[in-house]
């Protein structure tokens, strides 16, 4: 994106009093923990994981949370000396990242993304809606992309309608990397592979057809990462993404996703879709800076794996 088709920073990002804060410069690489320690909290964990949970921490203008958010020389890291006025909490959502343009964050599983004809307000959409609208009345979310109400991990949120359209005409040049993790049943035949066919998005369910039906080219490559136990444990990344694409993929080599009764699981032994988004990488529409967010594996799909 080139420095002319930038728009102007907003005068709330540039009217900021500088007494404030406490700037920190950036000299090599850390992760933003490991900066925190070493340059602010004087070695301490607790204090410097506090400053992130209660967002007192920016880089650049950007609010971040993240605890390995990456930093590079050159960088700034701003220190709140007090905390938001708009603190976010919410025992279904994790806020990430927050910046003019843009959220990230993570949800819980049984979480909808976006309301439905019979759920309205039980939607991370309008959790993040109330939010922002404690800062201004007229202030809206759109939506990006989406997870299932079963799928766990970390999603996109845009605040302003040029940045959502942005965002889907050019969807595969701005987001490079987005990867889920699950728990399949059965040990899988492959280290690596893809699957790729045609999905019928019509009705409750998602059918696949190795050529074309009409429905839609869903291509999905996976990495085996463990077997144990009767399961495995797959990363898999997108290079399309299909409504339940990764679940009918997987129903399809055989191999459905723990907890997924829909597409053929016979296991549910945590009680939930075993199917978790744990990376998503991007090129910032507005910044053109790459922003990129890592999960950890969830700990008891690990669990599954290797027993107790």
């Amino acid at each position: 994106m080139s420095r002319n088709n930038r728009r102007p920073k907003p005068a709330w990002l540039i009217a900021r009093s500088r007494n404030q804060y406490t700037d920190y410069n950036v000299h090599g690489n850390f992760e933003l923990l490991q900066f925190l320690m070493e340059k602010v909290t004087n070695g301490s964990r607790t204090k410097a994981k506090y400053l992130l949970t209660n967002r007192c921490v920016q880089v650049g203008d950007s609010i971040v949370t993240q605890y390995n958010h990456a930093l590079s020389e050159g960088m700034v890291v701003r220190i709140s000396k007090q905390k938001s006025h708009t603190e976010f909490r919410h025992n279904m959502i994790q806020l990430l990242y927050e910046d003019a343009y843009l959220m990230v964050i993570k949800k819980k599983q049984g979480l909808l993304s976006v309301a439905t004809e019979t759920q309205k307000e039980r939607t991370a959409q309008h959790i993040l809606t109330e939010y922002v609208k404690r800062q201004n009345r007229n202030n809206r979310i759109f939506v990006v992309h989406r997870l299932d109400r079963a799928t766990s991990g970390i999603m996109m949120y845009t605040k302003d309608e040029r940045t959502m359209n942005t965002f889907r005409d050019s969807w595969h040049k701005i987001v490079y990397d987005r990867r889920y993790i699950a728990v399949v049943e059965g040990e899988m035949e492959k280290d690596y592979g893809m699957v790729r066919s045609y999905l019928d998005e019509s009705g409750m369910m998602v059918h696949s057809s190795p050529v074309d039906n009409g429905g839609r080219l869903a291509i999905t490559h996976y990495k085996t990462i463990r077997r144990g136990n009767g399961f495995s444990l797959v990363e898999l990344q997108l290079e399309t993404g299909r409504k339940n694409q990764i679940r009918v993929h997987m129903k399809e080599l055989g191999h459905p996703v723990v907890g997924d009764r829909r597409y053929g699981a016979q296991y549910d032994p945590l009680g939930r879709l075993c199917l978790h988004a744990f990376k998503l990488c991007f090129t910032h529409p507005v910044t053109g800076e790459n922003v990129e967010f890592e999960d950890e594996y969830p700990s008891a799909f690990k669990g599954l794996i290797i027993g107790n």
